[in-house]
């Protein structure tokens, strides 16, 4: 993978391994993050998006059934575990305010009387 700036675009440079070609791609999943050759977290963003989703929406469903305490632990079993992983990296970047407004969303339901 190449990776660019705004400023700088990619070469078309061949690199060759053991007489082929080596493909250039956009991204790539690393460690379970999505890399952008801009260096640019949307594209995981774009895929943490739906599973945060659908953890708010367990908590909406579940929140009149169950105390404070077991509510923390879903919350903890399925929203935080995929916020926090990674988040080193893309927490600082300007497309992580949607996944911040969806952890206030689900704080605010777990606490709704």
């Amino acid at each position: 993978m190449y990776f660019s700036t705004k400023n700088n675009s990619l070469n078309d440079n061949d690199i060759m391994y053991k007489d082929k070609k080596v493909t250039t791609v956009d991204s790539i999943k690393f460690l379970g993050l999505t890399l952008h050759n801009s260096l640019s977290w949307k594209k995981y963003i774009e895929v943490i998006t739906p599973k945060l989703s659908a953890a708010t929406f367990a908590m909406r469903v579940v929140q009149p059934l169950l105390s404070l305490d077991s509510l923390k632990l879903i919350y903890y079993l399925h929203f935080h575990s995929i916020l926090s992983y990674g988040i080193i990296f893309w927490g600082n970047t300007p497309y992580s305010n949607v996944i911040f407004k969806m952890q206030k969303q689900i704080i605010s339901i777990m606490t709704a009387i």
